[in-house]
């Protein structure tokens, strides 16, 4: 028998048998299902694809008999700035989050921004943060004329380690940002910890973190203040739009009035004979968005639900693949938003494939993914805001030198994960059991076939 033919015949006769169990009642429809996926041939090798890209959940979700009249409504009526629905959504989302007040904005960026801003924190001032995150949380720094401070992050939970804040603490730091990176609770305890032992203000950048827990507390609603997004790719999406979260009503006033032109909260949105308290923009919600956000609030506690008993029943496959690594909740998280599902790929436990090779592999199936995030503190843009007035106004010229700013912000694990991450979107982690056993499948069967597909 010829080796073509005898690896048909093996692979004929695992399809016979998975057959056969099934007929016989000792094997599930999805399990079957998962044994022929695990034994066919990979679509990068022209194979038939595992999975059809109308499998997954569309996203953003929308129900036009559940969620249309809503937004007629506040669209017909001609009242679209700021007003009775915003506020509606902001006392909604305050509720479900266990926090005394919400304002919204204009989207997850300027939630830090304003916060920060109101929080004193400005030029001359250092945030430590995780290097491990959007770029818009280091955006928000700048904006405020800060200087971002890279502590490395944990490379089991891919949150910012705890235990390496503390030696990066001088007499210029003001504030940690706490970024629940992929919708999962950064170590909470530690950094709370760390923040009252320095007079330290902590902000949480819970922009992924939609009704995440930490020891049963809402990601966001620890520090002083957190801050999310309801941008398109959400748990919660609006298609743009943020807040802020705190239980200081007067934090939640004084950005009411850096977001609103100065005018307090006691003035009706368009007045112009009204005394103005601070130097501001104008960063307000409209009505047909808080809507379009109450909408989605109907339905994100079940999902969210899904998306914690998907990731858990994925993880519990993907951990006994050789060369797989998922990404591990810290021990106090209790719920896991799950805006993200990663794990580390090793490329030699694969046979040497690439990791963008793996991917490729991932998305002939029909699996959405990618690599995640970039070393954050090399790129230009920090260059930039170095090389303005203002910095150079309150930084030593040793401190600005991005030479050796990039050299002393290195962090060796974040680069290693930039290199070795896997991102699955929010939405996969709404489709059924079966769908998670599909990915196990594909992936083990990817590791079997990976010679072939590296050659």
């Amino acid at each position: 028998m010829s080796h073509t033919s005898r690896r048909k015949f093996i692979r004929n006769g695992s399809l016979g048998t998975a057959g056969v169990l099934l007929s016989s009642g000792l094997l599930n429809n999805s399990l079957a299902t998962s044994l022929n996926t695990s034994t066919a041939k990979p679509a990068i090798l022209g194979g038939m694809p595992t999975f059809n890209p109308t499998d997954w959940v569309k996203w953003p979700v929308w129900l036009q008999g559940e969620d249309e009249q809503r937004f007629l409504d506040s669209v017909r009526s001609g009242v679209w700035s700021r007003n009775k629905i915003v506020t509606e959504f902001e006392t909604t989302w305050a509720a479900m989050l266990g926090s005394k007040k919400c304002l919204t904005v204009v989207n997850g960026t300027n939630a830090l921004i304003t916060v920060m801003n109101r929080l004193d924190i400005g030029p001359g001032d250092e945030v430590i943060t995780t290097p491990y995150t959007f770029i818009a949380s280091i955006q928000a720094i700048l904006a405020n004329n800060a200087m971002p401070v890279f502590a490395d992050i944990d490379p089991l939970t891919f949150q910012i380690d705890a235990t390496k804040i503390e030696r990066l603490i001088t007499k210029r730091t003001k504030a940690i940002l706490a970024v629940h990176i992929l919708g999962l609770p950064a170590d909470m305890d530690n950094i709370m910890r760390i923040a009252q032992k320095h007079n330290l203000l902590v902000i949480e950048d819970a922009c992924q973190a939609h009704l995440a827990e930490y020891d049963h507390k809402k990601a966001g609603t620890i520090g002083k203040a957190g801050c999310f997004s309801f941008q398109n790719s959400k748990n919660l999406p609006i298609g743009e739009g943020g807040a802020i979260v705190s239980d200081d009503e007067k934090l939640i006033d004084q950005c009411y009035a850096a977001h609103n032109l100065g005018y307090g909260n006691a003035t009706s949105t368009g007045s112009i004979a009204a005394e103005s308290s601070m130097k501001a923009g104008k960063v307000r919600l409209t009505e047909y968005q808080a809507a379009i956000g109450l909408a989605q609030l109907k339905r994100l506690e079940a999902q969210t639900a899904t998306r914690n008993s998907n990731a858990q029943y994925l993880t519990s496959m993907l951990k006994d693949i050789k060369g797989i690594t998922p990404i591990k909740l810290n021990d106090k998280v209790t719920q896991g938003a799950w805006h993200l599902y990663a794990f580390r790929y090793n490329q030699e436990a694969f046979k040497g494939l690439a990791r963008q090779s793996f991917i490729k592999a991932l998305a002939a199936e029909g699996l959405p993914c990618s690599g995640g995030y970039k070393v954050m503190h090399t790129q230009e843009f920090m260059r930039d805001a170095f090389n303005s007035r203002v910095y150079k106004g309150f930084y030593t010229k040793d401190l600005l030198d991005f030479n050796k700013y990039r050299e002393r912000s290195k962090c060796p694990e974040n680069a290693l994960l930039c290199n070795e991450a896997v991102w699955i979107p929010q939405n996969v982690l709404l489709g059924t059991k079966e769908e998670m056993e599909k990915i196990a499948a594909v992936i083990k069967n990817i590791s079997n076939n990976a010679d072939k597909i590296k050659h």
